[in-house]
């Protein structure tokens, strides 16, 4: 890629002919046009057949588009101020049509002529029966004669103060044409070598570039469109596989040299049941990360119940038998405190030291962790983001285990291997179901494993949809329930716009629940984001011991939360919710022997897409399915959890109707790094310096 190819598409679009400053302006403030560069990424979002001439006769009502060669017969004004309009008609050697224009009157009547031949192009519409256009485009013949276009005309998107400086959709169409006219192949030259784009089938760049602005058929727009897209997917995988190959490279890591008595014992004695075939996997993967010698970074991802924590746990008793220390991080203090009696009553008949460390932590005791912890006496400790305190100081901290990563900042999460003079391991779970897709392109310089199988004896949760005229019948159900010595969580939603509308709703909503369930028969524990987090704490402690007998909250308890006796999850105003939303809700419950249930509570009419939601959940449990599903109809950049990436802002591309180009995308970038880990080939040169152009956060001086 010659430098001056380069400066070609970085010149500023006021350059151009036909831009000039007042509309250069325009173009940076409304489409964010400010080079050559970012004009020919200025795609059309369709094309226009202007090669076709249809006769009258053959119009159909199913096309969108038509052009028409004929003669205008008359024109006349029909009506008066708003309901004027300019009637022409018009005839070919098969037919008549109408065509109509309500602006623009005058101008449009002087400029035509009756017995004029004329080429009219524009959308097609029919009037009782009848072929019309309205504000069409129309062209004299003779005119039209050295316009002949060998290419499909591209439409683009375009904005009112655009118009009115004269920058429409045609006028867009010819800057690009206008650029094109000083462009050559040197200008965009190709970036893959020549056995991917034969092996693939894919256009040439140049080429693409060209047939997606100004296609000759519709096949070539096609194939110029999927080059492009598996170029935007190919580049964003580079990055990620690039990022990846640099942290193992770089990042030493310690090693845990051996499999010891603590794993082993705990394996063969202390599991409360027979692993899945997932679980054992996942162990593996991450006994094979940690004996490399490089710092392990990998995303565990399991549904709500799938048995992360028993994985966390073997992997922790993977560093205590090689002589180090393990931590595990969990955003809320509850939750904490559930991991931590989960573990000690897992590890109850072995000789190891655990303890916990949180916010509320009194004085002399955290004095005694903290020495234990720098000592070396402790092995395992559970905390909130207490653990990245100053005065927190590991021996030897060799793992480190994050639940609920999202819920905690980059930074946040650093402080902790920071802690270690070798970069600890790092194990990220979470319970929020990422799609395999999602997961390729935002967390993908991460390791990725998934436990897609739940533990034998999980029973299936009921999920029901019901309408605002059951609720009498639903709190019936939630009073046998109760009445058979079970649990109840009630939940609303969070209103984002009004934090003083949320209040309202829920308060209204605990004193409905107070009318249907009155004391002392019944005690209920209310929990919302505006409580003081020791208030907080208090009552969700009280659903916790079994005190209460119904929780009525807001989604704070989305997270973490685990009463095995709750049979029933009511969700108030479902219809306000995400798919991954209502599916973490849900996996409140069910965590016992007892059947349980999820009510899905809306009113009588909801939109189509809610009607979607509701369906979905009624008809499947997998986390994964629901993930995809939520993708597909919320999109990327709305799900809940996953991180703003540059790799999801894809101008073409779009991950789920473009997965199989993803997943074609993803091995080619394995196989390609796999040969030429840092791109020096040849035939890898202009990739690699496609990239560095590209200002990408790769250090290339740092790839060994």
């Amino acid at each position: 890629m010659s430098l001056t190819s380069v400066q070609k598409l970085q010149q500023p679009i006021e350059f151009l002919k036909g831009v000039g400053p007042l509309r250069a302006d325009l173009l940076k403030k409304e489409l964010g046009i400010f080079t050559y560069e970012d004009l020919l990424n200025y795609f059309p979002f369709r094309h226009i057949d202007r090669t076709r001439v249809s006769p009258i006769s053959e119009l159909k009502q199913e096309e969108d588009f038509a052009q028409v060669a004929g003669v205008v017969l008359q024109a006349e004004v029909i009506g008066q101020r708003a309901s004027k309009r300019l009637v022409v008609q018009f005839k070919d050697k098969t037919g008549i049509m109408e065509l109509t224009w309500f602006k623009g009157i005058n101008w449009i009547q002087k400029s035509v002529q009756p017995g004029q031949s004329y080429l009219v192009f524009g959308r097609l519409s029919f009037f009782n029966g009848r072929p019309q256009f309205v504000h069409p485009e129309i062209e004299r013949v003779e005119a039209s004669q050295s316009l002949e276009k060998n290419y499909l005309e591209p439409v683009y998107s375009t904005t009112e103060k655009l118009k009115a400086r004269g920058l429409g959709g045609r006028q867009l169409a010819k800057l690009s044409f206008s650029l094109f006219s000083q462009l050559t192949p040197h200008s965009i030259p190709e970036i893959f070598p020549e056995n991917l784009l034969q092996t693939l089938q894919l256009m040439g760049r140049f080429d693409a570039y060209q047939q997606i602005h100004f296609p000759q058929t519709a096949t070539q727009a096609t194939m110029a469109i999927k080059r492009l897209k598996f170029e935007e997917l190919f580049i964003a995988q580079v990055r990620m596989q690039l990022v990846r190959a640099k942290r193992h490279h770089q990042s030493a890591g310690v090693i845990f040299e051996k499999v010891g008595d603590y794993f082993n014992q705990f394996y063969s004695s202390c599991l409360p049941f027979e692993l899945t075939g997932a679980q054992k996997r996942v162990v593996k993967e991450i006994r094979t990360d940690t004996a490399k010698g490089r710092q392990m970074n990998r995303l565990l991802q399991g549904d709500v119940g799938s048995g992360k924590t028993i994985v966390a746990l073997l992997a922790m008793l993977l560093a205590v038998d090689n002589g180090f220390q393990a931590c595990l991080m969990a955003p809320t203090e509850i939750l904490v405190q559930q991991h931590y009696a989960s573990i000690r009553s897992l590890l109850a008949t072995m000789d190891i030291t655990v303890a916990v460390l949180t916010g509320s932590t009194k004085t002399a005791e955290r004095k005694k962790i903290l020495a234990a912890l720098e000592e070396g006496s402790l092995s395992l400790l559970v905390g909130t983001h207490a653990l990245i305190e100053e005065t927190v100081q590991f021996k030897k901290l060799g793992l480190v285990v994050i639940d609920e990563q999202h819920r905690f900042g980059v930074a946040q999460r650093a402080r902790l291997w920071e802690k270690a003079t070798v970069p600890p391991h790092i194990l990220v779970m979470t319970a929020t179901p990422i799609p395999r897709t999602l997961a390729m392109t935002a967390y993908g310089e991460l390791d990725y494993s998934v436990i897609d199988e739940l533990p034998p004896g999980r029973k299936p949760i009921q999920t029901v949809h019901r309408y605002e005229k059951d609720r009498s019948r639903v709190m019936e159900f939630i009073r046998s329930e109760v009445a058979k010595g079970r649990q109840v969580y009630i939940i609303y939603p969070l209103i984002e716009e009004s934090a003083k509308l949320d209040y309202e709703n829920l308060m209204k909503g605990y004193e409905e629940v107070k009318a249907f369930f009155p004391e002392p028969n019944y005690w209920i524990s209310m929990v919302h984001g505006r409580q003081p987090a020791v208030q907080k704490e208090t009552n969700m402690q009280r659903f916790v011991s079994g005190d209460t007998q119904i929780m009525v909250a807001t989604t704070v308890i989305e997270v973490g939360v685990n009463v095995p006796n709750a049979s029933v999850m009511l969700i108030e105003s479902a219809e306000k919710f995400g798919l991954s939303q209502l599916h973490q809700l849900r996996g409140r419950v069910g965590r016992g022997a007892e059947k349980s249930y999820c009510v899905l509570l809306t009113p009588p009419t909801i939109g189509k897409e809610a009607r979607e939601r509701m369906k979905i959940m009624t008809q499947t449990s997998s986390g994964f399915e629901i993930a995809e599903k939520d993708l597909l109809l919320r999109g990327p950049g709305e799900i809940e959890g996953t991180r703003q990436s540059g790799a999801l802002n894809f101008r073409l591309a779009d991950i789920m109707q473009d997965r199989s180009l993803l997943e074609t995308a993803s091995q080619q970038v394995t196989q390609l790094l796999d040969k030429d880990p840092t791109l020096v080939s040849p035939e890898n040169q202009p990739l690699r310096l496609y990239l560095q152009q590209q200002k990408t956060n790769v250090n290339w001086s740092k790839i060994s």
